[in-house]
């Protein structure tokens, strides 16, 4: 596992290869935990691909790019809400999550966020909790005629600079 990934912004012409993860990553990474016309609707959330590529740039958007391929990305919106985070399924389990996640969450607390919250998917709730995450309340998301499940997720942020608490 590598979690010296080499972060990035979001960059104009990065939209289109991150769609395709996107897709990919819904499309393979959560067939546990939502059927084909559910992935299918979650995946048309990109589908029109200004608009993809307006919410990529309008939050703090970061990519793992290595050799050309794209790994995985992440976005952070209003400072405290993590609202994307796709890793591409090859690379699932390689701490590509953990280094966006890690690196939004040090970004929202410079920025003198409280806590970060996420609404993860069904298949992202113990990557969550996992990373100190707690769940707050399980939520069912209309898309298009389907409803996709999700549980928002919450973790208090440390202010930068503040010392480490000392054990007993």
């Amino acid at each position: 596992m590598n979690a010296n990934y080499p972060l990035r912004p979001y960059l104009p012409a990065d939209a289109m290869a991150l769609r395709e993860l996107f897709a990919q990553s819904i499309e393979e990474l959560t067939q546990e935990d939502y059927d084909e016309d559910q992935r299918l609707a979650w995946i048309s959330r990109a589908e029109d691909a200004a608009a993809f590529a307006r919410r990529l740039a309008a939050a703090t958007t970061l990519v793992i790019q290595v050799e050309g391929e794209y790994l995985g990305f992440a976005s952070l919106k209003d400072n405290k809400v993590l609202d994307m985070l796709y890793v591409h399924p090859h690379h699932a389990g390689e701490g590509v999550g953990s280094a966006l996640c890690e690196a939004l969450e040090k970004i929202a607390a410079a920025r003198g966020a409280q806590s970060i919250t996420a609404d993860s998917s069904e298949t992202a709730v113990l990557f969550f909790e996992g990373r100190g995450y707690v769940p707050v309340r399980r939520s069912s998301v209309p898309v298009d005629d389907m409803w996709l499940t999700n549980t928002a997720m919450t973790k208090p942020l440390k202010p930068q600079g503040t010392p480490p608490a000392k054990p007993h």
